[in-house]
């Protein structure tokens, strides 16, 4: 039987093709495609579907790293994405034009380029910069550090230098998790603290290379004039300044001190000192010392300065006298009249107090505790708020009627809490007066300015209030955040927040970035500025009232922006204040960038809390002085929380 031969060649017919027409519709098209298909050979066939079946085996064998490929592109996207989200925005800081002296200081984070001209910014821009940071200077080792880093290509934020390229390829690869995005924000975080901290040290040499060359043992150094001016004769800005210099770890200048300390400092001179200023200053300051360093020389010298300042007790009333004589044991109060500033005479007992614990000689603390006692029994108070003076024979207020948390009654306020901290908690009537101060701030100094609505603290005066607030009233912040962290009302934190942010604008909105001695606050509606500044009240005397309070808020919040605000007064006090052949300098006029008219003079409080306050500010460590451990006194000299006798 023979098999019928198939043609090798196939015929397509159009149909319709006669007619001359043209079909081109879909079922057409599968039809003749069909037709093909079953006109191949079954060989023909067959290799075709095994073709396709290899092809689909080869696509499910590449599938999986197919698709790995795909997943490492889309996370690099996504990382690199994120790492534009959350991590910080890195400004290239350019250098500025070389000038005599070290390099500048590095900037504010939040700092933005504004014009030269200085004002009142407005409050929503507060940070905005005001150029001060080419005036400011760190070693010359911390610049070469930030040189050498620009060559090797990196960039800087907060003045801090991060690697690009190293943290990059970390968060790229996954294999670098101390360089991903948070890991480097800590490290960027670590290198401005320890550049702000080292700008703090640098103020602190300069200070103190105009005093050791041209005031080394006397009180106070006029940096203008390369001298010196007395108040009492006894080095006062040697002693104010000696925990601040162990504290910032500068073991050279502490050294040179203590030796003088050892070898020249007595107090057998024929000299009046007052009481108030002898005690915070000196005896706080050897006190401290002596807790940091366990030094008896510093405890063998605070015995004496503390027994020769006693005579001031023996008045009729028991309230002491303002003024000692501590060669001939006298004591008075000053010529004009007979009585003491409230202040003064409440604001010595945390140092006579620890004067007693440590000797165990109980007649330091029964001194000063029996002024306590004697002005929390007075009549004359209102809500708890004190007048300004006590009268040392009768033991009465005077001058009644004038109430204020400024001069003459601050610390009065303050030394409320921390002999409460200081004793343990214990001391209920200590408590219990301050509570009602604070009330009483609230009932009637309280106020807000316009437009702005800035919180601030006024004074009373027989009835009438006056939007007037001292510089010193700045202690109030931090007093407020210490009560709040040691267990009382939280609305404390929330008005020393406020406060905070008042004493700030005092500052920022002054055409130097320094705060005047005293400001008026605004309270009609319509006015254009919040504070405004009588010509008599715009000196700045390198206060530390502002940066203590800083020092509390973060220290108790965490909250950088403190340190922000703190950084940018440092800039303005290296900028205004700072006397290039050494130290710094009190100023007459705020207002006035082009000429401050320096008053040549340097505070010792400048070295002894101003200073260390910044430190402490910058310095991200709790355990650096820790406020569960120690109570700073008026003076930034810290004393020890008695341990609990339970």
């Amino acid at each position: 039987m023979h098999l019928s031969s198939r043609p090798d060649y196939v015929t397509i017919s159009f149909p319709g093709q006669g007619s001359g027409s043209y079909n081109n519709s879909k079922q057409w098209r599968r039809q003749s495609c069909w037709r093909k298909w079953k006109q191949l050979s079954r060989l023909q066939r067959s290799l075709i579907l095994l073709i396709f079946v290899l092809l689909f085996i080869c696509g499910i064998a590449s599938y999986p790293s197919f698709t790995e490929h795909l997943r490492g592109l889309t996370s690099e996207k996504q990382d690199a994405d994120s790492n534009s989200i959350l991590g910080p925005f890195i400004p290239l800081v350019l250098p500025e034009p070389a000038k005599q002296g070290p390099p500048p200081l590095p900037e504010l984070p939040s700092q933005r380029k504004s014009s030269n001209k200085r004002g009142p910014p407005v409050l929503q821009n507060r940070l905005q910069q005001k150029g001060n940071a080419s005036e400011t200077v760190v070693e010359d080792r911390a610049a070469d550090s930030k040189k050498e880093g620009e060559e090797n290509g990196v960039i800087s934020w907060r003045g801090a230098v991060i690697d690009t390229g190293e943290a990059t390829e970390g968060t790229k690869n996954g294999e670098n998790k101390e360089d991903s995005p948070a890991n480097q924000q800590v490290k960027t975080s670590k290198d401005l603290e320890s550049s702000w901290l080292e700008a703090v040290r640098e103020a602190f040499r300069h200070a103190w290379k105009g005093y050791k060359e041209s005031a080394w043992g006397h009180d106070e150094l006029r940096p203008m004039s390369k001298s010196y001016s007395e108040w009492f004769g006894l080095g006062l800005t040697l002693i104010d300044a000696l925990d601040t210099m162990w504290i910032l770890e500068l073991k050279e200048e502490f050294e040179e001190a203590k030796s003088w300390v050892a070898t020249e400092l007595s107090f057998n001179k024929n000299v009046d000192v007052n009481l108030f200023e002898s005690t915070i200053r000196i005896l706080g300051g050897l006190l401290s010392t002596y807790h940091l360093t366990g030094d008896t020389l510093f405890l063998d010298k605070a015995k004496d300065i503390g027994y020769r300042l006693m005579p001031a007790f023996n008045t009729p009333s028991k309230i002491p006298y303002s003024d000692v004589n501590i060669g001939k044991g006298t004591a008075h109060p000053p010529r004009w009249t007979s009585d003491s500033t409230v202040a003064e005479v409440t604001s010595i007992q945390l140092e006579f107090r620890e004067l007693s614990r440590l000797t165990q000689e109980p007649q330091y603390q029964a001194a000063v505790a029996e002024v306590m006692m004697q002005v929390h029994k007075l009549d004359g108070k209102l809500d708890g708020l004190v007048p300004m003076f006590i009268n040392t024979n009768n033991g009465q207020f005077t001058h009644q009627g004038i109430y204020t948390l400024g001069a003459r009654a601050d610390s009065y306020y303050e030394y409320l809490l921390k002999q409460w901290i200081q004793g343990g908690k214990k001391e209920n009537q200590l408590l219990e007066d301050y509570l009602q101060a604070i009330e009483g701030v609230k009932k009637n100094l309280l106020q807000k300015s316009s437009p702005n609505g800035l919180t601030f603290v006024g004074e009373l005066s027989h009835g009438q209030f006056s939007p007037k607030m001292d510089h010193l009233v700045c202690f109030l912040p931090g007093t407020l955040a210490l009560g709040a962290h040691n267990g009382l009302p939280a609305d404390h934190m929330d008005l020393a927040k406020e406060l905070m942010e008042t004493c700030y604008q005092m500052y920022i909105q002054m055409e130097t970035g320094l705060s005047p001695e005293i400001v008026h606050f605004n309270m009609h509606q319509g006015s254009t500025r919040d504070i405004e500044v009588k010509l008599a009240d715009r000196h700045n005397l390198l206060r530390p009232e502002t940066v203590e309070s800083l020092f509390y808020l973060h220290r108790l919040t965490n909250d950088h922006k403190y340190q922000d605000w703190g950084w940018e007064i440092l800039q303005n006090f290296e900028k205004y204040t700072k006397v290039s052949s050494g130290g710094y300098t009190s100023i007459n006029n705020v207002r006035d960038p082009e000429y401050p008219s320096p008053r040549d003079k340097m505070e010792s409080f400048f070295l002894g809390e101003t200073l260390k306050y910044f430190y402490l500010l910058f310095s991200n460590n709790t355990n650096l002085i820790s406020l569960d451990q120690y109570v700073f006194n008026t003076e930034a000299h810290p004393l020890p929380i008695w341990p609990s006798t339970a």
